[in-house]
């Protein structure tokens, strides 16, 4: 029997028509995208709380923030690369210096993207919003996760930078699980490694996890679907464990997922790391899952580079 996989976009569409239902003040922009974002979706059912922008992402993310300054509870979207890199300053001061109720909801993060190449792989996205005051960044695993996090980060005011992927995902967590901000997931205990996973290779390092139980290495994994603010005192509790961590994330090593792991241990729990993602590279065009083979960040290659890393203790 094969893996069910679903679509984190498609779950964010059922997010958005839910909150549109259930709240008037919800407002939803897109910037030419949103048959691929599935925004699309909202604006069927609700047309006058729908606006596409167009091929203009700065814009879009400066009329959100007058948006949410009028009291409106804001939806942005775009790709990842666009949401980011292209409409940074405007994102910088609109949404996070304003700290405007904006929650910008990226889709197609990482090189999973594919076959759109490297100029449409966001590897850097996470890193510039990280760094950007008053921003949260958040990165869902699965179609219960986005789901869950879209209602929940409308709950919560000021800014957001929710990552999704292009490609459907494999099915992880239950229906109504509930996701905190600054939290993250015990998926498996282990003894000998914490593996801090995000977004599409959280199944990846659970498929890893169980070949390495088949050769007796017992892994730890952890999914931090908030990288800022992170988990912490869930990370430190299974680091004082384990002693040895090793992070995977479908983005850079520099200043993501694995960047944010290295800078809490080494002010509060110092340990051999190993930062696994996207070195200090652009990637290739191909499939998501090829690609993600290429670059070592298949279950394979994680459950290799494990192997590897613990050999040297």
């Amino acid at each position: 029997m094969g893996v069910t996989k679903r679509s984190p976009r498609e779950a964010y569409a059922k997010a958005l028509i839910k909150l549109g239902e259930e709240r008037n003040d919800v407002v939803v922009l897109d910037a030419d995208l949103s048959t691929s974002t599935q925004t699309a979706k909202f604006g069927a059912r609700f047309p006058d709380r729908f606006f596409n922008m167009g091929i203009a992402e700065a814009n879009m993310m400066a009329t959100a923030s007058g948006l949410a300054l009028s009291g409106k509870t804001v939806f942005a979207s775009t790709f990842a690369v666009f949401a980011t890199s292209r409409a940074y300053d405007q994102v910088r001061v609109a949404v996070a210096y304003a700290m405007a109720n904006v929650k910008i909801v990226a889709t197609h993060g990482g090189v999973t993207v594919g076959e759109d190449g490297a100029t449409h792989h966001a590897i850097e996205d996470i890193a510039l919003m990280r760094v950007m005051p008053n921003m949260r960044v958040l990165a869902s695993c699965d179609y219960e996760s986005t789901y869950n996090l879209v209602l929940r980060i409308a709950e919560e005011s000021g800014p957001f930078y929710l990552r999704l992927t292009r490609v459907s995902l494999p099915d992880i967590y239950p229906q109504g699980e509930r996701f905190e901000i600054g939290g993250g997931k015990l998926l498996k205990e282990g003894r000998d490694v914490t593996i801090i996973a995000e977004g599409p290779l959280v199944h990846e390092v659970l498929t890893a996890a169980s070949m390495l139980e088949n050769i007796g290495i017992s892994a730890e994994v952890i999914d931090s679907y908030s990288i800022k603010p992170l988990p912490e005192e869930l990370i430190l509790d299974s680091v004082s464990k384990t002693k040895k961590v090793i992070t995977a994330e479908d983005h850079s090593i520099i200043g993501g997922l694995g960047g944010a792991v290295a800078e809490l241990l080494s002010e509060k729990m110092p340990c051999p790391l190993k930062r696994l993602g996207v070195r200090d590279t652009f990637c290739c065009s191909g499939e998501a899952y090829a690609l993600l083979r290429h670059l070592g960040l298949d279950s394979e290659g994680i459950a290799r580079e494990v192997k590897n890393f613990l050999d040297k203790f």
